[in-house]
């Protein structure tokens, strides 16, 4: 199994095809508060599963810890190593965890084994709080990430295909580290074959993390990956930037990335596809403009690191649209489609959709990028 795919230090951190129109025509002012997707599910966890195995009922949630760095060894990590780590200026917590990809209902899946009494307390608050879902978890549910489930068509108490036999889908939990997509208990990442102990959330909320981060690559050796979540930075770091004339894509490219993304018009929604038949709505936007060359990231969260935002009274073509529609991350940014012009954009919606052509609503808008090539080119 391969190592999770994490983000790296370069973090700064769509109806038919008649429906084609030429590009830009309309002004943005034409953009109304359309709902273009269902709204999101508010349940959390499955039913108790009473058929599992909980040798111990899940601690009581106590004091929340704000994940920093999300890190991932080649080699199981050590009692030395993890005193180590500890001893590093300006940690206060860490987490440790079984990470791989595993193939789940046919697909390939980031997956965490953790212990569900100490890790809930490094997820978000509405996913640390529930205790159903912890239970679900130790009692041998996986927990799939919001857009894995609603967006991927695995529901609630629905029994997927896993390395091991079928897992019951026992909770929507959007954890925020890297791209994984699942959560299970150590006792079923066992089974699953997962790597051992090579996996380890650090929380650091009052120290630079990108000066962390390097500290833990010098105590943890070669080929050990840190990514930042929720980074830590100096104010200087966070202050307006200019952008020269050239920073942004040109017309030409715009043009080529939008009729790109309109040929795949009518092709269905399948999560974690990236094209050319079959799309997820970050993989429309990486191959769309891919055809344009210009490099952007994979997945919706590290998307909207590809340039500045723009207010929506100045949306152009070719800028792409972020929401936040996740209730288990409320702050997670997690759905992307690229505005087309007059009020509309092309987006691949979810499970049982096509890649379309539709009017855009602000229902939990995120915000507005403008992508910038060389910024979209150094986000991992």
């Amino acid at each position: 199994m391969s190592l999770v795919a994490v983000l790296t230090a370069d973090l700064m951190l769509l109806v038919q095809a008649s429906e084609r129109q030429a590009v830009g025509q309309q002004p943005a002012a034409a953009v109304r508060q359309q709902q273009h997707r269902p709204e999101p599910q508010k349940t959390l966890a499955a039913e108790e599963n009473k058929q599992g195995n909980t040798p111990q009922p899940v601690k009581p949630l106590g004091q929340l810890h704000k994940p920093n760095l999300f890190v991932v060894t080649r080699k199981p990590l050590t009692n030395e190593l993890l005193r180590k780590v500890a001893r590093v200026s300006g940690v206060t917590a860490l987490e440790l965890a079984d990470a791989a990809s595993i193939t789940l209902d046919g697909k390939r899946v980031q997956t965490l084994a953790v212990d569900p009494s100490t890790f809930r307390a490094y997820t978000p608050k509405v996913t640390a709080a529930s205790d159903a879902l912890w239970n679900n978890v130790a009692a041998g549910d996986v927990a799939v990430s919001f857009v894995l489930g609603n967006d991927g068509g695995l529901s609630l108490h629905s029994r997927v295909s896993g390395p091991a036999g079928s897992l019951r889908i026992g909770a929507y939990a959007t954890t925020g580290f890297g791209a994984v997509d699942a959560v299970v208990s150590r006792e079923v990442g066992r089974t699953l074959g997962l790597p051992h102990d090579n996996a380890l959330i650090v929380s650091a909320p009052k120290t630079n993390s990108d000066k962390l981060r390097k500290a833990l690559l010098k105590v943890l050796g070669k080929g050990t990956q840190v990514a930042m979540v929720n980074p830590v930075l100096p104010p200087a770091q966070a202050k307006v930037r200019t952008y020269a004339a050239g920073s942004f894509m040109s017309g030409e490219q715009i043009t080529v990335a939008l009729r790109a993304a309109a040929s795949k018009l009518g092709r269905p929604y399948v999560w974690g596809a990236e094209g050319p038949d079959t799309f997820d709505c970050s993989g429309l936007v990486q191959w769309a403009f891919a055809q344009a060359g210009v490099r952007v990231p994979r997945v919706t969260h590290q998307q909207w690191l590809a340039g500045p935002q723009v207010p929506l009274a100045q949306i152009q073509p070719g800028d792409l649209i972020f929401w936040r529609l996740d209730p288990t991350n409320p702050g997670y940014i997690s759905h992307v489609a690229i505005y087309w012009g007059g009020g509309k954009m092309v987006v691949a919606p979810r499970t049982g959709d096509v890649v379309k052509i539709a009017p855009i609503n602000t229902r939990n808008l995120a915000g507005i990028v403008r992508v910038s090539p060389a910024l979209a080119a150094r986000v991992r």
